[in-house]
């Protein structure tokens, strides 16, 4: 049953007449000893590990263990509260929950790693901000988890999750493939519909680099979430439009990959370019490492 390509994904999904949610279940209990059950209750643990990442920089200000970041998803909760912001409430407190989970990431916190760690704050914000849009419950909320695998399983099969051989892209940009098909499932969209929203948000990130200055998973990586939060966000609607992408799935997540693969190991996480090389990502780099001359 288990699909190598998003085209192939759909053609399953149409022939057992399930969405992408069902697949991924049916998929892990081929493929594991657990039973539904079982697995809709890991699924769960894993939801309320990112509920409690999520929030919790929104009510503390949460330092990363090097004092790169924090601080900035609480000041997001205080902006909100004065009712000003531009955007509206759903993008900022999508944008609070992102940037919370990375500040949680980075004080050494428990979060969930979906796709990655360093673009663990995505997923969670978009799905429960959605969720709660939409007045959407914990079961839908956990549905949506397991759609945002399926597509993660394409992805990681035919490409890369990971910065250091695919860049920003494979993880911010898988993450919010993953995120932004989830919420249109959640709206009731087809798998077809939810692979296009994954289309054109890989579209919109191809080329990104992993560029952590100093190493670490901080700077710019915290924003580099909200931005895929808000990505994922605003594709879902897009896609519930009716708008749908002129390039297939399979065929982004491969441009993903051969670009990746072309890029310097300098663009790779390895710190050695971008962000990480400017005058002041040097000089940050150097005051985290203790390196004074």
């Amino acid at each position: 049953m288990f699909a190598a390509s998003g085209e192939e994904l759909i053609k399953v999904c149409k022939e057992n007449n399930i969405n992408l949610a069902e697949y991924a279940i049916r998929v892990e209990m081929e493929n594991s000893d657990m039973s539904r059950e079982e697995i809709l209750e890991k699924m769960k643990k894993s939801l309320l590990v990112m509920k409690h990442s999520a929030e919790e920089g929104m009510n503390n200000e949460v330092y990363s263990v090097s004092g790169l970041i924090g601080g900035d998803a609480y000041k997001l909760r205080k902006y909100l509260e004065t009712g000003k912001n531009l955007t509206g409430d759903i993008m900022v407190k999508a944008m609070a929950r992102a940037i919370s989970c990375s500040e949680v990431n980075a004080s050494m916190g428990k979060i969930v790693a979906a796709p990655t760690a360093g673009s663990c704050g995505i997923l969670p914000a978009v799905i429960i901000t959605a969720a709660e849009k939409l007045n959407k419950g914990e079961e839908e909320m956990i549905n949506a988890l397991c759609t945002a695998s399926a597509v993660g399983m394409i992805i990681a099969r035919n490409a890369t999750l990971a910065g250091a051989e695919g860049g920003c892209q494979a993880e911010c940009g898988s993450a919010a493939a993953m995120a932004s098909a989830a919420v249109v499932e959640m709206m009731g969209g087809t798998p077809e519909m939810a692979l296009n929203a994954g289309a054109i948000v890989i579209k919109n990130i191809l080329g990104l680099v992993c560029d952590p200055v100093a190493g670490l998973v901080e700077v710019p990586c915290a924003k580099r979430n909200f931005a895929g939060a808000v990505s994922a966000l605003t594709t879902a609607d897009l896609v519930m439009a009716g708008v749908m992408s002129k390039i297939p799935f399979d065929d982004t997540v491969s441009a993903m990959y051969k670009i990746g693969r072309s890029m310097p190991a300098e663009l790779r996480e390895t710190a050695l370019g971008g962000c990480a090389t400017t005058n002041r990502g040097i000089i940050l780099s150097k005051k985290i490492l203790g390196e004074n001359n």
